[in-house]
């Protein structure tokens, strides 16, 4: 990756533009998905304890749940920021917060020393969490996609988003490596670990984002006094259409990773009782894959387009989950391992890895940060925070089959398949001439 951006007339590597945003993600996407890989192991236990098993994993998933409430309110107030300050700055930000955060929740006392408190200060940490990465993810795509050269922005865009595979590989690969301890020391101390990590991820982020320069996109609508005073309202201003038609797109893409990511851990670990370790080698090795998948399919719509790979692969998905958790049902972790990869480490990706470019294809450089902000975060609440809630609550509705969850995903890979068709053809625009 050798070709340059010119930005402010200091020329910056185009190469380590992406390798900076993939890092920069994977730290924050290791803060954030270690919540809800610890989730139904270790919170429904130690912060809440006097309920039912499934009540209390029902409770845990909804404080995970409120990480993704929150992060439509860090994309709107970061998303101002970074279309009226810059890119880079709010990247600062972002990482700080979610860090600080992260590393709090691996000092809390659980609920038998401080009760009632333990949950409360366990929702409050997941808030800020949530608010950092809701910053997070359009900074990093736009450092990619805006210093990308012409018909190169789905393959450098890939990689910001390579930072969701490899933050959940650390995070499950972490666990995975604790969850060995005797359990009364990896519930006692075991899995505070994990989280307190998170500090020294934090610093070498911080090194490599403080070395980048502000994207040249940003930096011409700064010279020519093009900044807008409200971003968001500008956003539904001249950009409505394109915004709903983005929250639509993207649900198949987060109720995909949070159905194969984050609920399978427990439905295997809990439902059909197998040891958790087979559950997270199963997301460990798809995450693995997928790591290298996404660059290739991030390539591939450089050449043939975005809508059309989005939304092929998005119905792919939903018809893959019923082979897929049948598969499961034989308890074998090698055909358990298959039915994870083949949609989450094969599939997946081919809707992931162009999601970067896409949206920002979608908006003027002007309100581009709060645009794809706004869509990613909000939809989030929806496609990626309620997928486990209600995948737990589909379950011993079918009897605790998963087939409800099998119909829940195909119709949600139709609404996003009929919304991605629905836009225009964005991957050979300038990305610095503004549409309006």
């Amino acid at each position: 990756m050798q070709e340059k951006t010119k930005t402010g007339g200091v020329g910056t590597s185009i190469g380590t533009v992406a390798f900076a945003s993939a890092i920069g993600t994977t730290i924050e996407w290791y803060d954030f998905f270690l919540f809800g890989v610890v989730t139904p192991l270790v919170f429904n236990k130690l912060f809440f304890p006097n309920f039912d098993p499934l009540v209390g994993t029902l409770l845990a998933y909804t404080t995970f749940f409120v990480g993704f409430i929150s992060r439509p309110i860090g994309g709107i107030i970061f998303g101002h920021y970074g279309d009226r300050i810059g890119r880079k700055t709010v990247l600062v930000l972002t990482i700080l917060i979610m860090g600080v955060a992260t590393f709090l929740i691996g000092l809390l006392p659980t609920y038998a020393t401080v009760g009632i408190w333990a949950p409360v200060m366990l929702l409050f940490l997941r808030i800020f969490q949530g608010i950092g990465i809701g910053g997070e993810w359009g900074g990093a795509v736009l450092m990619a996609v805006e210093h990308s050269p012409a018909g190169r922005r789905g393959f450098y865009g890939s990689w910001p988003q390579i930072g969701v595979p490899a933050g959940l590989l650390l995070s499950s690969g972490m666990v995975y490596l604790l969850s060995y301890l005797p359990e009364a020391e990896f519930f006692s101390w075991g899995w505070r670990i994990a989280f307190l990590i998170s500090a020294v991820l934090v610093a070498v982020g911080l090194y490599i984002r403080l070395k980048i320069m502000e994207t040249p996109a940003f930096t011409r609508i700064q010279e020519s006094d093009k900044v807008v005073h409200v971003p968001f309202f500008e956003l539904w201003r001249t950009h409505g259409k394109n915004t709903l038609l983005g929250l639509g797109a993207r649900y198949i893409e987060g109720v995909t990773f949070n159905i194969f990511g984050v609920f399978v851990v427990g439905y295997l670990a809990g439902t059909l009782g197998l040891p958790r370790q087979t559950a997270l080698a199963g997301v460990m090795i798809a995450s693995a894959i997928m790591i290298v998948m996404l660059p290739i399919y991030g390539n591939l719509s450089d050449r043939i387009g975005r809508r059309r790979m989005f939304g092929v692969a998005g119905i792919l998905i939903g018809i893959l989950s019923f082979p897929a958790f049948w598969l499961m049902q034989t308890k074998e972790p090698l055909m358990i391992w298959i039915a994870i990869a083949v949609p989450f480490a094969f599939v997946y990706p081919a809707v992931y890895g162009p999601q970067a470019a896409l949206f920002s294809e979608l908006f003027d450089t002007r309100v581009r940060y709060t645009g794809i902000s706004f869509v990613y975060q909000f939809s989030g609440i929806y496609a990626s925070g309620l997928t486990p809630i209600i995948a737990t609550a589909l379950l011993p509705m079918g009897g605790n089959k998963p087939w409800l969850i099998c119909l829940y995903v195909l119709a949600v890979s139709i609404v996003s398949a009929l919304s991605v068709f629905a836009m225009t053809e964005a991957h050979k625009r300038d990305m610095a001439v503004d549409s309006k």
